[in-house]
C-alpha cells in the first residue's frame, strides 16, 4: 500500500462563492495539478447538501434490503438503456478470475421515450413509497449533476479554454448514476473484488461513499502500488475516465482503480458519470482522426462487461 501519501483534498468554496480576486483560480489550478498527477482528487464545500446524502444512502439501503427476486423484477438487462438492478456476480471484467461481488442499481436522464441506441430511455423504478426511494434519488442525482458540470467547467480553464467549450458537447449530456451495495468480507469469496481493476472509461465520476466504510482503492503508477483512500462524511471523490485524458492530451490522468470490503459490514457508494451528448466527439482536437463519439465509447466499453442488446450495437455503430 502507499500509505504515506493521500489524494489532494480541495476546497471548492472558493471557487462556487469567491470571496476575493484569485480564488477561483487557485482552486482550477489545484484541480489542474491533481488531475494531472492522480487523476483523483476528493473535495470538500462542494454544494451537494448533507440532507440530499443521507437521504440518498438511506433509500439505497431502503432498495437493497428488499428480496433478491423482488429486485430481479427490474434488471437492467431488460432495459434498453442499462437503467435497473444489477445482481452480483453479473459483472466480470477481462482478466479477473471472478465476477464483482457488488450490486447495482442504474438510473439517467428521465426521457420519456427510447431513443436509439437507448441512452436516453426511460428510467426504471421501484414501486415504493415516493419518500423511500424515487424522490431522493432523483433530487440527489440532480444536485451531483450539477457538481459534475462543475467539475468539467474546472477542467476546461485547467486547459487554458472557456467554459463555452461545454456548449459544444454538453447540451444534452449523459449522466449517468449507479448506486452500489458491497457485501461483508465474510459473504465474499476468496480473491473476488467488490469491483475489479479498472479506469472509468468517460467523463468525470463524483463518487459518495458510505461515511467510514473503506474499501476504494487508487493505483499510484509511480509507487506501483494501491492507495487506499478514506470514506470521510461530506468529502467526495472526483475522477478523471479515458475520455478526459484522451480530450485533454494526455494532461489528466484516467487511473486505475478497485474496491475491496475487507470488514464485516456492507458497504454503500453511489458513483455519477458526467459524460457528454451522444453523438459529441472530441471538442478540443476537432482534426481527432478517430472522432469517436460519447455514445460510441459507451458501446465499446460496456460491450466488454455486459450482455447488452444486439440492437444496441447496430444503431451506435
Amino acid at each position: 500500500m502507499a500509505d504515506e501519501i493521500q489524494l489532494p483534498l480541495i476546497d471548492f468554496g472558493p471557487y462556487l462563492n469567491p470571496q476575493a480576486p484569485g480564488d477561483r483560480e487557485k482552486v482550477i489550478a489545484e484541480v489542474r495539478e491533481a488531475s494531472a498527477q492522480y487523476g483523483f482528487f476528493q473535495v470538500k464545500n462542494h454544494g451537494v447538501p448533507m440532507a440530499a446524502q443521507k437521504a440518498l444512502l438511506q433509500s439505497l439501503d431502503n432498495f437493497f434490503s428488499k428480496p433478491k427476486e423482488e429486485k430481479m423484477k427490474l434488471s437492467f438487462l431488460e432495459s434498453p438503456g442499462r437503467r435497473g438492478y444489477e445482481c452480483s456476480g453479473m459483472s466480470l471484467r477481462e482478466g479477473d478470475a471472478l465476477p464483482d461481488s457488488k450490486e447495482a442499481f442504474y438510473i439517467g436522464r428521465e426521457d420519456p421515450v427510447v431513443e436509439p441506441p437507448g441512452f436516453h430511455c426511460p428510467n426504471v423504478w421501484p414501486d415504493m413509497p415516493e419518500e423511500d426511494f424515487h424522490g431522493p434519488v432523483w433530487n440527489y442525482y440532480q444536485e451531483t449533476g450539477k457538481l459534475g458540470r462543475t467539475i468539467w467547467e474546472i477542467l476546461l480553464q485547467a486547459l487554458g479554454y472557456s467554459t463555452d467549450v461545454m456548449d459544444q458537447f454538453a447540451r444534452r449530456p449523459i449522466v449517468q448514476m449507479k448506486m452500489i451495495r458491497y457485501p461483508p468480507a465474510s459473504k465474499t469469496l476468496e480473491g473476488q473484488f467488490g469491483v475489479g481493476a479498472h479506469t472509468d472509461f468517460g467523463g468525470v465520476t463524483v463518487l459518495l461513499q458510505q461515511p467510514g466504510r473503506e474499501g476504494l482503492e487508487v493505483w499510484v503508477e509511480e509507487r506501483e502500488a494501491w492507495l487506499p483512500v478514506p470514506s470521510i462524511e461530506d468529502v467526495y471523490v472526483i475522477n478523471c475516465g479515458d475520455m478526459v485524458m484522451n480530450w485533454s492530451g494526455g494532461v489528466f490522468r484516467s487511473a486505475k482503480h478497485r474496491v475491496i470490503n475487507r470488514d464485516e459490514h456492507e458497504r454503500l457508494s453511489c458513483a455519477t458519470f458526467w459524460h457528454g451528448d451522444v453523438g459529441a466527439s472530441n471538442p478540443l482536437n476537432p482534426d481527432d482522426p478517430k472522432k469517436e463519439t460519447v455514445g460510441q465509447l459507451l458501446v465499446k466499453r460496456f460491450g466488454n462487461q455486459f450482455s447488452l442488446n444486439k440492437a444496441v450495437f447496430a444503431a451506435a455503430s
